[in-house]
């Protein structure tokens, strides 16, 4: 049942798909047909592959920077007041500024390889990750708290074994967002300036009117981030056994 549901969504989607095809005539260059665009993939699979590995390298490597970063800045907010209120500004002002304005600064200061890259996916993950982690440790249940100090728990015992723990739920939902939106910081940095990946190959065949390969590598790109989301979500789901899943059906 649960292979078959996902199936169920992707044909069901390719069908609406021919269907508008069909529906409004939309010519190839404008909405190619769903076997158009899978040939563009089949007679070059080593193309999307190629730049699929490239893009996936950067979402990953943003993924790591960011939950470090995330995770560092949420503990330090959560146990210095003075380093909360001088993070806290920058925590909002790194998302005021969209990373679409920031895109040619950042590629005009890490140049065109994969830094810029990894530097706007970090910088997207970070407040989702940072947020969500922060909270958590803010809303440790007191009473456990208190009944780790009735026992004489040093501060790096509480931190450790209660604050962390309690608030590994609130740092996966957190993660799950950031993985979700990771591939945009990655994406617009390609393009904006790149020699590789899927968002350069994109712009590439958009202007060659290479539609049906655009729609190939946006398909490429659409597995490798639902992959990834729910590897991240079957990782978090074993990390935190101990707190069951629980819905609005149950008594």
């Amino acid at each position: 049942m649960k292979l078959l549901r996902p199936l169920v969504i992707l044909f069901g989607l390719l069908g609406l798909w021919q269907a508008i095809v069909m529906i409004t005539s939309a010519p190839p260059y404008i909405l190619p047909q769903p076997l158009a665009v899978l040939d563009a993939w089949i007679s070059r699979p080593q193309l999307f592959l190629e730049h699929g590995a490239t893009t996936l390298t950067e979402i990953l490597l943003g993924l790591a920077f960011g939950l470090v970063l995330g995770i560092t800045s949420a503990l330090v907010m959560a146990y210095f007041r003075p380093a909360r209120e001088w993070l806290l500004p920058v925590l909002v002002i790194s998302q005021a500024v969209p990373v679409f304005a920031l895109a040619p600064i950042l590629v005009l200061w890490f140049g065109y390889g994969m830094a810029s890259k990894v530097v706007m996916a970090t910088l997207i993950i970070y407040f989702p990750v940072t947020a969500a982690f922060h909270d958590g440790l803010r809303r440790t249940e007191p009473g456990w708290v208190e009944l780790a100090r009735t026992m004489d728990a040093s501060h790096w015992s509480i931190l450790r074994h209660v604050r962390i723990p309690a608030a590994l739920p609130a740092l996966g939902s957190g993660l799950r967002v950031a993985t979700a939106v990771a591939p945009i910081g990655a994406i617009v940095g390609e393009w904006v300036g790149s020699s590789s990946g899927l968002g350069y190959l994109m712009l590439h065949a958009n202007a060659r009117m290479q539609i049906d390969v655009m729609f190939a590598a946006l398909a490429t790109l659409a597995v490798l981030s639902i992959t990834l989301y729910f590897t991240i979500d079957s990782v978090i789901r074993h990390s935190i056994k101990w707190q069951p899943d629980s819905h609005p059906s149950d008594p």
